[in-house]
């Protein structure tokens, strides 16, 4: 069976829908990968948001001087708790809050598209690197937060827990990965912001508010960053579409589209609880499981937000911001064209996307 690289395979290399990689159980059929996430009890979430690659002790110590943690809470959390946290920060994800930001999300692309805000020529760094992080924000009613370094805590710690990455590299990212976490148990002890003071007024702790936080505030808007930089990228390689985006429901067709077969989150994790059989393949307890979400076109539906109870609560907002943004975008830029050459990709065992899509009008 040839090396899978975990880090950058196609579902092309896959010669099984139940391949053994590198210590790992990469899943990749859509109906073992949908009755996996239908089954919290036989294959649990508990390795969710665990460290792909190994905290270094100096990088440990760090973590644990920062005092920082994450206690099983949403994407990790198997308990009896999970159902009551998941409603209380579904409250600022319902569909009618969800699009009552559309106007903003309008607005914020058409400030980034007037003359010279386009500085770099990059749809990511002009555009979809911090619009989802404005919108997420706002959404959540925390105020005062520097969007810049809420950012590189953020694609600091994905790189930190989904890389494959050297001693060093961890230690390079340590302190961002503490600091982040110790402002966020400081605004819930302040009450500085709607999502802390609720967090609080539910009676959930410093240390599991964080937790809680510290994934919905990287997750909420980095995964939209990646889908808006993938989208843009697509589509802007077909002429056709391009010209076609901003007509009625075209540009939603074209997210699920994307969604589907192209998703930035790649891949999710779970643990058997027990011995299970998975396309005739007989997979031992305590295996580590790689869900494979991007789909085939054959597929009846795409598992780009997960399935069952640990559904992504912000999959109505991601599909808004990437719907208006490529229909804002391609309505006032329809002569817009990729330039240079390929970009630079993300790649971490969870999420890959381009870093950067270079256009000229």
């Amino acid at each position: 069976m040839p090396l899978v690289d975990l880090f950058t395979f196609t579902r092309a290399e896959l010669t099984s829908p139940v391949q053994f990689c590198d210590g790992r159980w990469v899943v990749s059929d859509y109906d073992d990968v949908r009755a996996v996430l239908a089954d919290p009890v036989t294959f649990l979430p508990d390795n969710a948001l665990t460290a792909v690659t190994p905290v270094a002790p100096a990088a440990l110590r760090a973590l644990v001087r920062a005092r920082f943690s994450l206690p099983p809470t949403l994407a990790n959390n198997g308990s009896a708790s999970h159902a009551g946290l998941r409603r209380l920060v579904a409250s600022f994800f319902t569909p009618a809050r969800v699009a009552a930001a559309e106007p903003r999300i309008r607005a914020l692309v058409l400030e980034r598209l007037g003359g010279s805000d386009l500085r770099r020529n990059d749809l990511v760094g002009d555009l979809a690197w911090d619009l989802p992080a404005i919108v997420l924000m706002e959404l959540l009613g925390l105020e005062n937060v520097d969007i810049p370094t809420l950012k590189r805590w953020s694609s600091g710690s994905l790189e930190f827990f989904w890389g494959n990455i050297s001693r060093e590299r961890q230690l390079e990212l340590v302190d961002d990965v503490g600091d982040f976490h110790q402002w966020l148990i400081k605004r819930y002890h302040a009450r500085d912001g709607e999502l802390f003071c609720a967090l609080a007024d539910a009676g959930v702790s410093a240390e599991d508010s964080a937790g809680l936080c510290y994934f919905l505030l990287i997750a909420g808007q980095e995964t939209t960053t990646q889908l808006l930089s993938t989208a843009l990228r697509r589509a802007l390689q077909d002429r056709s579409l391009w010209a076609r985006l901003p007509e009625p429901g075209v540009a939603e067709s074209f997210v699920e589209d994307v969604l589907r077969t192209d998703t930035p989150v790649v891949t999710w994790r779970r643990l058997t609880a027990r011995e299970v059989v998975l396309s005739g393949v007989r997979v031992p307890a305590g295996a580590e499981l790689v869900l494979l979400l991007s789909g085939k076109e054959s597929d009846p539906r795409h598992l780009a937000f997960g399935y069952g109870r640990h559904f992504c609560l912000g999959a109505g907002l991601a599909r808004l911001e990437a719907a208006v943004v490529l229909r804002t975008v391609a309505a006032h830029e329809p002569s817009l064209r990729l330039t240079g050459e390929d970009p630079e990709w993300l790649n971490l065992l969870s999420f890959r996307a381009p870093k950067s899509v270079t256009v000229a009008r």
